[in-house]
């Protein structure tokens, strides 16, 4: 397995602001934003802003970071899309299935079922940005009943 961090990868890109991306969450140290290929309405994508390729050496200070993103937005992404649970994954390295050289995880709101390594079909960018939109809602206002879930 090759660690060696490619700055050049599209997720360091979209960090650094040179690429787009509809973000949900961002803070000093992570990013989550929504999933172009979902495997389903919602598709998260949460990952650390520091330069890793996998779990393993994420410094335990960004990992407590990713972990606190990951709580925050999954609680918003069960509550915007009126689901009672999700899925939380993430693959190390291209064997295991990872397609992007730097450690993310995916979240779904509802149970993991791929049929493969990832899906393969974008989706349009109106869709994904009314989805997001109702995470970031969720996000600022926890507690909030939603009326107009997507689920």
């Amino acid at each position: 397995m090759d660690l060696n961090y490619d700055t050049n990868n599209i997720f360091a890109r979209i960090i650094r602001g040179e690429l787009p991306a509809i973000k949900v969450y961002e803070d000093e140290h992570t990013l989550a934003f929504m999933d172009i290929m979902p495997q389903m309405p919602g598709h998260l994508l949460v990952l650390p802003k520091v330069e890793v390729v996998t779990l393993y050496q994420l410094p335990d200070e960004a990992a407590t970071a990713v972990l606190a993103t990951i709580k925050k937005v999954g609680k918003a992404l069960e509550q915007a899309m009126g689901v009672d649970g999700s899925s939380v994954f993430q693959h190390n390295g291209s064997y295991a299935g990872q397609t992007v050289p730097h450690l993310h995880f995916h979240l779904l709101p509802g149970p993991l079922k791929m049929a493969g390594a990832h899906a393969t079909v974008p989706v349009e960018t109106p869709q994904l940005e009314k989805i997001a939109a109702q995470i970031r809602d969720a996000i600022a206002y926890p507690n909030s009943p939603h009326s107009d879930t997507l689920a």
